[in-house]
């Protein structure tokens, strides 16, 4: 039986590389992508297949799927890494942010979904991972788009899944809690950038140290967590729909299923340092 090929974005560091890596391993033919090549030279010596591509550029999105059919035959599994979060108050985020927030996390990887669904259709097979979030169930102080996005992308996933049942393609939903990659930081220095001197330096300062703090990072999980659940997912011949794993992610999403509305909201002030940081500020 001929191995089956994958194709992984966001391949260059964090769950995406390990998530190639793994796939690897176990015996896929993988495609790394990402914006940079030069990031993932070191992925080829695992004999891991990279291309360059950008989620935000159609022609870049075409071109790599194209190359991928025409080398490999087909694309059975496509994990829809890439992403980032963009945090601060809805007030002060620049609408042209917001958009880009959206094209990165959400339209982006429901493009590259359509560019693979015809050949997945043909052979009646194949399976979709979109790793979205804990944070797809769940809102934290600042992040209105970032969290848009994973709502965005969980509710989508929900209606490919019934689309796509009776042509036999599997839609995986990955939900992540903490994990050690450059997600955080990236998203803490975007909202201090952006809320960290006006009207919200308050809870933005606070919010930005929670993400990035000593304690935080020591309780974060390993990418190779999430890189063996998907693993796990595209091997079953059933798959769950949904994987809550790493630091925080049952726990939080079950927190939200039990608790009112206001009562999450006091809860995440509190576990962000927020109230702490405004009951100091007041004093």
């Amino acid at each position: 039986m001929a191995a089956k090929v994958a194709l992984v974005t966001g391949a260059s560091s964090g769950i995406g590389e390990a998530t190639a890596l793994e796939l690897k391993s176990r015996g896929f033919v993988v495609y790394g992508v990402a914006r940079r090549v030069d990031r993932m030279r070191h992925l080829t010596k695992s004999g891991i297949k990279v291309l360059s591509m950008d989620v935000t550029d159609d022609d870049s999105m075409q071109a790599a799927v194209d190359a991928i059919v025409s080398e490999a035959g087909s694309i059975d599994v496509l994990v829809n890494n890439a992403g980032y979060g963009s945090y601060g108050a809805v007030e002060d985020v620049p609408m042209e942010e917001a958009r880009a927030q959206f094209e990165v996390n959400v339209f982006g990887a429901v493009r590259l979904v359509q560019l693979v669904l015809p050949h997945m259709r043909l052979r009646r097979s194949g399976t979709i991972v979109n790793i979205t979030s804990m944070g797809g169930k769940i809102h934290t102080p600042l992040g209105a788009w970032y969290h848009g996005t994973k709502f965005a992308l969980e509710a989508i996933s929900d209606c490919l899944r019934m689309e796509l049942q009776p042509f036999g393609i599997d839609v995986v939903v990955i939900e992540p809690g903490g994990i050690k990659t450059e997600w955080a930081g990236i998203a803490a220095d975007k909202l201090r950038e952006t809320s960290g001197h006006g009207a919200y330096a308050v809870q933005a300062n606070a919010m930005a140290q929670s993400m990035v703090g000593e304690a935080s990072v020591k309780r974060q999980s390993p990418p190779q967590l999430i890189a063996d659940t998907i693993a796990q997912a595209v091997t079953a011949a059933k798959p769950k729909t949904r994987y809550a794993v790493g630091f925080g992610a049952k726990p939080m999403i079950f927190m939200r299923s039990i608790l009112s509305d206001r009562g999450f909201d006091g809860m995440m002030r509190t576990a962000t340092g927020i109230s702490k940081a405004l009951k100091a500020r007041s004093a």
